[in-house]
């Protein structure tokens, strides 16, 4: 039976209350060398800082070096068909958000260069995270409910850009269109830094996208917050708990957009070494240091039990990204 989101959600960060430490007789032999994780997007992105924080306290706990690598490329699938064709003894890891292993494989269709279910073992989760609707501050919507209108009535006319064509606020914002029945026109760039650029030069109007990137241009006022993307509202990150989620905005439309970012090894890679990397990286996470400076990104941390778990909801996720794809129409360039 799928696991529902919020549940899976709330679950991941209870258990980061209550960490075990490594069993003495697990996995003896690993890790023998520094240990290197992959991540596929280039340096600076919250999938990059988020990998690098979580890396810092691993050779604390695994007691070996461990290196982060960036390679990025067509969405994330460069580094990890990379890792997909590493050596399976567990040094060798991707860190990546939930595009990579769900969206990319109806994007890229024939020229996915892997299988993710197939190909990579889960070890776990680290954080959840959603994404948030803003406008330009100059623009008149102090709502939501301003912008859908004003969209009814000018179809077409408001733009939106996105950090590219699927990911995961292309995706979702399709979804919004459909379920509040306007015409609003997608502006895809390279990535979320370009688009945001013109979002405060006041060029496209509106952007779907990740908090952390958002979030200083809100405090400064040149953004405007007007929707969480998530069902329910972000209590977490307090200056934004006033925001209405999707279920208020939309109800019956089914949006929840969670984005996660997780650790994976090539398949193949023995059991208990799985284990012992979840172990070590539910240690981390029981950190408060850690789950404190993944809230302050507005990143709630989790963590998986056992690999075994956080592989059942990995594979729940997939039928939910496949809709998403499909329903968008996108297709990866």
């Amino acid at each position: 039976m799928p696991v529902p989101r919020r549940t899976a959600l709330l679950g991941g960060f209870a258990a980061t209350l209550a960490v075990p430490a490594l069993a003495p007789n697990a996995a003896q032999a690993f890790p023998t060398r520094p240990v290197r994780i992959v991540v596929p997007i280039a340096p600076g992105g919250a999938n990059d800082i988020i990998a690098r924080m979580v890396s810092e306290k691993l050779p604390a706990v695994l007691g070996q070096p461990v290196v982060v690598e960036n390679r990025p490329g067509a969405g994330g699938n460069i580094g990890a068909d990379a890792v997909a064709k590493a050596e399976k003894d567990g040094h060798t890891l991707l860190f990546t958000s939930a595009n990579v292993l769900t969206a990319n494989k109806w994007l890229y269709g024939r020229r996915m260069p892997f299988e993710a279910l197939r190909d990579f073992a889960p070890v776990s989760r680290v954080g959840i995270g959603t994404i948030l609707m803003v406008c330009n501050a100059g623009r008149p919507w102090k709502s939501f409910q301003e912008l859908i209108a004003h969209a009814k009535a000018n179809p077409g006319r408001v733009t939106m850009g996105s950090s590219g064509t699927g990911t995961i606020s292309h995706l979702y914002m399709e979804k919004v269109k459909r379920a509040a029945g306007v015409d609003i026109t997608h502006i895809p760039y390279r990535g979320g830094a370009p688009a945001i650029t013109d979002l405060v030069a006041g060029t496209i109007d509106i952007m779907f996208d990740v908090i952390p990137a958002l979030l200083p241009h809100i405090r400064e006022g040149r953004f405007r917050p007007l929707a969480a993307g998530s069902a329910k509202r972000i209590d977490y990150v307090p200056e934004l708990a006033h925001l209405p989620g999707m279920a208020e905005l939309l109800p019956g439309s089914d949006i929840d957009a969670l984005n996660w970012w997780s650790v994976v090894a090539p398949a193949g890679t023995p059991a208990p070494v799985l284990a012992q990397l979840n172990d070590a990286i539910r240690q981390v996470m029981g950190q408060e240091e850690v789950r404190r400076r993944l809230l302050e990104l507005t990143i709630l941390p989790t963590v998986d039990e056992t690999p075994e778990a956080f592989g059942a909801f990995w594979r729940s996720q997939m039928p939910i990204w496949q809709a998403l794809v499909e329903e968008s129409g996108a297709t990866a360039e």
